[in-house]
Parts: C-alpha cells; sequence; structure tokens
C-alpha cells in the first residue's frame, strides 16, 4: 500500500522538474532575441530610451496583467528597502549590458555575462553566510580565467564593452542574492513588478531630455516588444524556479549563446573567434560544475 503514494510522488516530482526545465527553456529562447532587438534599436536611438522602454514597457505590461487579480496589494512588500535595493541591482545589470551591446557583439556578450553564476557562488559567503568548498572555489576562479580570455585586457586597449557585461554580471549576480531573501517572503507578482520600478522611474524622469520619436512603426513595435519580452523572461524564470530547484535549471541558461550565435550573425553578420568561444567554453563547463556541486551539497549537505 505504501509504494503507490511514494511512486505518485516521485512522479510528481518529475513532472514538476520537466515543467521548470521547459519554462527555463522559453526564457532563454527569448533572452537572444531581446538582446537583438536592443542591439538593433542601438545604431539608431539614444541608449537612454532603449534602457527606459525595456524597464517601463517591462513594468506597464506586468502591471495591466497582475493588478486586474491583486489590485494594489500586488505593491505590498515585507522588505521595501530590499526591494529598492534589488531593482537598483537589476536597472544597473541591464543598463550595463544594453550599453555593452552597441559595442559588444551577442554572443560575446552572452559569454560573458555567464559569469554571473560564478559571482553568486563567491559572494553568497559574505552576504548569505554560506559555506563554498574548495572545488567550487576552484570552479570560480577557472570561470573567471575564462572571462579573461574573451576580454583579454593587454594593458593598452581595455575592452570597455567586455568590462560593462562584467558589471552588468555583476550587479546580476547581486539581484539574484537579493532575489534570495525576498522569494520566500514576497508574492511572485510582486517581485516581478518591483524589479522594474528603479529602471522605470530613474529612466522615465530623464526621458524629456533623450527622447526621439520613433521613425517607423517597426521601431514602435521593437520598443514595445523590448519592455515585453524582457517582463516575460523574469516571469518565466520564476515559474521555473516554483517548479524546479536552481541547480537543475541553471546549466539551460546557457543554451541562449546558441541563439545569441545565430541572430548575432544574420542581423549583424558577427560571429566569435576562436579565443571567445575558449573562454565560453571554460566558462560554462565552471558553471555548469558550480551548479553539480549545489545540488549535490543540498543532497547531501557537502559543502565541499
Amino acid at each position: 500500500m505504501s509504494k503507490k503514494p511514494t511512486f505518485a510522488v516521485s512522479r510528481a516530482v518529475q513532472q514538476n522538474t520537466l515543467r521548470g526545465i521547459m519554462f527555463m527553456c522559453f526564457a532563454v529562447a527569448l533572452m537572444p532575441v531581446m538582446n537583438t532587438i536592443a542591439k538593433s534599436l542601438a545604431a539608431e536611438y539614444p541608449l537612454q530610451q532603449i534602457v527606459w522602454a525595456r524597464f517601463t514597457g517591462h513594468f506597464l505590461i506586468m502591471a495591466m496583467l497582475f493588478l486586474p487579480q491583486r489590485g494594489w496589494r500586488v505593491f505590498v512588500t515585507t522588505r521595501p528597502l530590499v526591494q529598492l535595493a534589488r531593482s537598483l541591482t537589476m536597472f544597473t545589470s541591464n543598463g550595463c549590458y544594453i550599453v555593452a551591446l552597441s559595442t559588444v557583439s551577442l554572443a560575446t556578450a552572452s559569454s560573458v555575462s555567464f559569469t554571473a553564476p560564478l559571482i553568486v557562488t563567491a559572494l553568497s559567503v559574505p552576504l548569505l553566510g554560506e559555506q563554498v568548498g574548495p572545488r567550487r572555489w576552484a570552479a570560480v576562479l577557472v570561470g573567471f580565467a575564462g572571462a579573461l580570455i574573451i576580454i583579454r585586457p593587454d594593458g593598452a586597449s581595455m575592452a570597455t564593452g567586455e568590462l560593462l557585461v562584467l558589471v552588468s554580471a555583476t550587479s546580476f549576480a547581486l539581484y539574484q542574492i537579493l532575489t534570495r531573501k525576498l522569494v520566500s517572503v514576497d508574492a511572485p507578482d510582486t517581485l516581478i513588478l518591483y524589479t522594474a520600478l528603479a529602471g522605470t522611474i530613474v529612466t522615465s524622469a530623464a526621458m524629456p531630455f533623450y527622447f526621439e520619436m520613433p521613425r517607423e512603426w517597426l521601431d514602435t513595435l521593437a520598443f514595445i516588444l523590448l519592455g515585453g519580452i524582457g517582463g516575460g523572461i523574469q516571469y518565466l524564470v520564476i515559474k521555473a524556479l516554483q517548479y524546479a530547484a536552481a541547480a537543475i535549471t541553471a546549466p539551460f541558461i546557457y543554451g541562449q549563446l546558441i541563439g545569441a550565435t545565430i541572430l548575432g550573425y544574420i542581423f549583424f553578420g558577427d560571429f566569435p573567434d576562436s579565443w571567445t568561444w575558449v573562454g565560453a567554453a571554460i566558462i560554462v563547463a565552471s558553471g555548469v560544475y558550480v551548479a553539480y556541486r549545489e545540488r549535490v551539497r543540498a543532497q547531501q549537505d557537502d559543502p565541499s
């Protein structure tokens, strides 16, 4: 009699895991699309306006989705200062990334951004009090070596775009750590709305000085899609983490490198050089290993 409930629970866990992977894969498929739109607009419009569209579109579309269901209660948070700090880190991360895309290829930007999970591991020690053993520390250091291979700072010409992506990855790591502090006390729709709040307020205040009317209807559509896709990605990632552990879904995020390479080549004629592929492979391998060790640690309570 006891075997049926156990089997049912196991099957439910498997189904939830598959749902989580599915949501993450949808999010990963949309990431290069959003970045392609941002890079295309950067050739014609002020970067400040592109960042504004990314956050304001996200905020308005998500507000229209959630306000009818929950009303103004959706803005109620148990830790407003942490929410504000989290929103600011996302603003910094996306802002630096969009600025970097004006000079960096999609594939290169994606590759350097893959250091974010490694930075989360490093920062989880002082900020979350977690234990990180020598194996994961070694993986973090190897991953950063991969980033240096891509950036290749030679003292004469520092790769400003790649360094901005690294700042973006660091800010995104802080965003993820702050999200960990809030995910158990605030609702997912509250988290999604606050994600775009700081960026919406700051960029909207600056828009009178930078705004340019879209010249074609396709440009107008692109600005709308930029925010809508950005909000959709955040929603899909949160749904993925509701169904499956981060250690299971995290490795799938590296799949965006495929989409970034394809779209970068089709729309901009960019293709990563051999050193970028080497650095990307090192970062991805390090990130996958860290995710694997996170899973082992969760199962065995092993800090190594």
